[in-house]
């Protein structure tokens, strides 16, 4: 509009005057308001955000992962898939279960990890903000790719790897000696094809984003490893265990979930130091280390009403527990815009029995119970 503004007002100038003095004025201002057009677009480019595609748009695509298809890719992603397109189809379905994953994590918070569907972005514009929800959501993501390709090494479904080789002879623990045996799950093959894929869009940029990015990349894949736990049969006479052979085994992903959502309750904020090679603690006093602990630039929105630009969807609508008092409680849930109560009639499984052998048969029962929802924003009255 500021282009179009100037020109209309340069082009009256040159009806009016007739000489060639005129014309050449006439073009002076002409290729004037053309610079200032271009430097205004390029202003605009600069500092408009944009939301980028990314590769966690491969769980939506289910078994119709083609690499040069998939929006969001970087080049040397895009190579990756196209070398091991089963991976991707292991990365796909990981996608799904992190996803799950975050959305029980905060199933009863403002913000409840919402996805947007056919969106190549997954979760809109919140990702732009270097928020502690971004620092979750990286650190998740990346949990979920170690584990969905852990897994399916471990399971014979990819060509490239399998059990981890160097889990053998003997060894001890508290309980005393062992020999490697079975199929140890090769979580250093996941770490390593994780932190290729995963970072690689990331090591393109060299800003604190990139750097917030990268750091809660690694404490995902980390924490996966955490929970190894070591798994054994016993050898011996009437099961004395005399014998035992034991295997490296991935806990449930509930446990990195619970971890990392642990982590985002204790984040840190920080800045990009001086030399932009790592962060410095935003709090003066902070004494401990960021290694293994999440790490976000900015402060999150309060997700109290819908905001486009910040991605917010807001609470009007979401259920809240009147009784609680903790975060989802209709005070904090519905940021004390009161709440609306609906009785409804809700069937649940009861009177369960054990049936030899071996299922069990519950009753269908139907209850009266009282749902609270949140109330939608109220515009002013002076904005009607």
């Amino acid at each position: 509009m500021l282009c179009l503004g100037n020109a209309h007002r340069n082009g009256t100038m040159g009806i009016r005057s007739g000489t060639r003095s005129g014309t050449i004025i006439r073009h002076r201002q002409s290729k004037r308001t053309s610079r200032i057009c271009f430097t205004f677009t390029l202003l605009l480019l600069m500092f408009t955000p944009r939301v980028d595609s990314s590769w966690w748009y491969i769980g939506a695509l289910g078994a119709r992962v083609i690499c040069d298809n998939i929006p969001g890719l970087v080049n040397k992603q895009r190579q990756l898939c196209q070398r091991h397109p089963d991976l991707m189809q292991s990365i796909g379905d990981g996608a799904k279960e992190w996803i799950r994953e975050c959305q029980h994590q905060f199933r009863q918070h403002r913000w409840n990890c919402s996805t947007l569907e056919r969106d190549h972005t997954v979760f809109g514009r919140v990702m732009l903000r270097s928020s502690r929800e971004a620092a979750f959501v990286y650190a998740i993501s990346s949990a979920g790719v170690v584990y969905a390709i852990t897994k399916a090494c471990s399971q014979g479904e990819l060509k490239i790897c399998g059990c981890d080789g160097q889990k053998r002879g003997r060894a001890s623990d508290e309980k005393g000696d062992f020999d490697w045996g079975g199929c140890s799950d090769n979580i250093n093959y996941g770490i390593k094809f994780a932190k290729d894929f995963v970072d690689a869009r990331e090591r393109m940029v060299k800003d604190a984003r990139a750097l917030m990015n990268l750091h809660n990349n690694r404490c995902g894949r980390m924490a996966v490893k955490r929970f190894m736990k070591l798994e054994c049969k016993c050898h011996g006479v009437s099961g004395s265990c005399a014998v035992r052979t034991c295997w490296l085994a991935l806990s449930d992903f509930r446990r990195t979930g619970d971890y990392l959502r642990k982590k985002y309750n204790t984040a840190i904020e920080v800045t990009m130091n001086q030399d932009g090679t790592g962060f410095t603690v935003a709090d003066q006093d902070f004494r401990g280390s960021t290694k293994n602990e999440l790490v976000y630039v900015e402060n999150s929105p309060d997700y109290c009403l819908t905001d486009r630009s910040a991605g917010s969807l807001g609470t009007a609508g979401r259920e809240c527990d009147k009784s609680s008092r903790g975060p989802d409680s209709c005070e904090v849930m519905c940021c004390g815009r009161g709440y609306d109560t609906m009785r409804v009639q809700r069937v649940t499984k009861c009177e369960c029995k054990f049936k030899w052998c071996c299922a069990v048969e519950c009753q269908d029962c139907e209850d009266t119970v009282d749902v609270h929802t949140c109330k939608p924003h109220k515009r002013p009255d002076w904005l009607d």
